[in-house]
Order: C-alpha cells, then sequence, then structure tokens
C-alpha cells in the first residue's frame, strides 16, 4: 500500500530531514511512526499525501509512483487517503455535519448520499447527536473525533494520523486510539505518527522509529512494546 525506496527530503541551506528512507506498509496494516520532534514523522507523512515532494527517490502509494502523477491527478489520489491534522483545522463557523460533509461537498457528491455517509460516520464516532453543533462548543476529545469522521467520510484506504492524541488527556488518548484500531479492523491501512511512548506499549503495533531523519528501528508490536517498557 505504502512503499518508499531510497527517499531523501532536504530544504535549500538545510541537512535533509529524510535520509534515505526504505519501508514498505502492507494494505491493511497499522504502524506506529516515532521518534522525537524534529525526527522527520509529519514531513514522511506528507509525502504520502503529496502535500511534499521527496528531493530523490520514489514514494510509491497504492501502486503508483506519485513523483511522475501531473499536479491534476493529486486530488484523485488524496480521495484515497484521510488525513487527522494535529491542529484539527475545522471550520469553526460550520456544524460538525458540514464540517465532516465538506469533502464530499468539493467531490460533487449528491446531497442524498452525501448526508446518508455522513451519518454513518457521525454514528462510528458516537456524535450523531452533535450533527448540528459548532466545533467550538465541542470538547477536544469530541473535536477530534469530528476530524476522524471527515477523514474517514470518503471510505479511504489509508488514514494518517499525526500526533491525533497529542493535547488529549489519558482517557481521551485511549478513546480516540481504540476508534482508529477500530478503523483499522475495518480493512483501512493506519499510519500514526507519536511521541507517546505509552502507546506503543499498549497497542503493540509495528513500530518505525526515526531519529535525525533516519528509521533506526522497526520493530514488530511486541518487540516494540518490551524495549518501550524496558527503557
Amino acid at each position: 500500500m505504502i512503499q518508499m525506496f531510497h527517499v531523501y527530503k532536504a530544504y535549500p541551506g538545510d541537512p535533509p530531514v529524510l535520509s534515505d528512507i526504505n519501508l514498505h506498509v502492507e494494505k491493511g496494516e497499522f504502524v506506529f511512526l516515532t521518534g522525537p520532534s524534529g525526527a522527520g514523522k509529519t514531513t514522511l507523512m506528507k509525502l504520502i499525501f503529496c502535500a511534499e515532494n521527496a528531493t530523490k527517490g520514489q514514494v510509491l502509494v497504492g501502486g503508483r509512483n506519485i513523483a511522475r502523477i501531473r499536479e491534476s491527478a493529486v486530488p484523485y489520489l488524496r480521495r484515497n487517503i484521510g488525513v487527522v491534522f494535529q491542529d484539527f483545522k475545522l471550520l469553526p463557523h460550520r456544524t460538525v455535519e458540514d464540517n465532516v460533509a465538506f469533502t464530499l461537498d468539493v467531490l460533487g457528491v449528491p446531497r442524498a448520499e452525501a448526508r446518508e455517509r455522513v451519518q454513518r460516520m457521525l454514528k462510528l464516532v458516537g456524535l450523531q447527536h452533535k450533527a448540528g453543533s459548532l466545533p467550538l462548543k465541542l470538547s477536544g476529545g469530541e473535536q477530534q473525533r469530528v476530524v476522524i469522521a471527515r477523514a474517514l467520510v470518503n471510505d479511504p484506504t489509508i488514514l494518517l494520523a499525526d500526533e491525533p492524541t497529542g493535547n488529549l488527556d489519558p482517557a481521551l488518548t485511549v478513546e480516540i486510539m481504540d476508534l482508529l484500531m477500530a478503523v483499522n479492523v475495518r480493512g483501512t491501512t493506519v499510519m500514526v505518527a507519536t511521541h507517546d511512548t505509552g502507546l506503543i506499549a499498549r497497542y503493540q503495533k509495528r513500530t518505525l522509529r526515526l531519529e535525525n531523519g533516519f528509521i533506526v528501528s522497526d520493530e514488530d508490536g511486541v518487540k516494540a512494546a518490551r524495549r518501550v517498557s524496558a527503557g
């Protein structure tokens, strides 16, 4: 589902943000991406989402070399990728229902179909009773669930979540992570960037660790959990 071959990302005048990244993520896999701040986690996700271009190397998403697709084709690629941002990026003056429906509106999905899909997603994240509320009336955990519903409403094959629990208390963190696990069980490939070692120990999923732009370890869930617990 996601492949990277000798990928580098650098900006003029600065050391590489990513260096010689080689990665293979299978369809339906759940992967944690961890490491200290500045290690390159967010940049790696941006390459998958075509928000950034690799300086060197190949990035394949769903078998397509994204360096070779035309700029006009990027929106079509992104239809298959849901993204959960660190800062929510909800539209403050639009209702929960409108926020979740935004992507479908852009794609021109008929209104009746869009409404049905939005209601299904809000039920999945437990917010159908908040459909008419504005984001600022919601708790942090509820806002994050709206973001996840918006990311999933187009039935993406890949979900990228960048520090999705960074601003949440422990109980809400577990709630959001359990939701992402449920999404993965339904068949979506999920990648979660996090610096929270407690999540890695708790959920025991494949874990990639980045340091200074390099992948320094790639461990299965059990090994990663043991290393975190021992450390």
